[in-house]
């Protein structure tokens, strides 16, 4: 599996994507300044700018919570991910032995699914606060962001990635409940 330069482009948290980063939002600003977009489609532009945060971060986190299982994939996966963006810091992964590998995926681990899903969770929560639509559309985002790293797999993810997407968006939904929310409006 190749990862190619567009592909990386998506995702902020992949190595060298910072310039079209700033090009897009530089283009967003301008619209802005020149009145092309205010009012209700302002709101719906930084929904859908906040949803595609999501997804790409939601990506980068999938991605790396995969990597370990599929020693082919590994490496082509490893390159496009700056593991420091999602907030790993510990010992390169390339350079680790299995056990230590087996570790960042446990329960417990880094790249396990309570550290991971929470991760996911709260970046949504956070960006979200107590609005319902941004909640939604960060929900989304997480739900593009894992079909994305589906994608990249090429195929089904490994059963800790949706044990984790699960537990992830279940703490959103609470969330969204919790606020009045109907969750079967995000599902569709």
């Amino acid at each position: 599996m190749q990862i190619n330069a567009t592909t990386a482009a998506v995702n902020p948290y992949a190595a060298n994507t910072l310039g079209q980063n700033e090009k897009e939002s530089a283009d967003f600003k301008e619209k802005i300044k020149s009145g092309e977009i205010s009012g209700k489609t302002l709101s719906q532009a930084y929904l859908v700018e906040y949803s595609q945060s999501v997804e790409s971060y939601s990506s980068g986190n999938l991605e790396a919570q995969s990597a370990p299982f599929d020693i082919n994939k590994v490496k082509d996966i490893l390159k496009s991910i700056d593991f420091k963006a999602i907030g790993y810091t510990g010992k390169p992964i390339a350079d680790m032995n299995p056990d230590e590998a087996k570790a960042l995926v446990s329960e417990d681990g880094f790249f396990g699914v309570t550290q991971t899903s929470n991760r996911l969770a709260d970046f949504v929560l956070s960006g979200g606060g107590d609005n319902v639509d941004k909640l939604k559309a960060g929900r989304e985002g997480i739900v593009r962001g894992f079909n994305e790293a589906e994608k990249l797999w090429g195929g089904k993810l490994p059963d800790i990635s949706y044990e984790t997407l699960d537990k992830a968006l279940a703490k959103i939904d609470e969330k969204i409940t919790l606020l009045g929310g109907n969750i079967l409006d995000s599902m569709a």
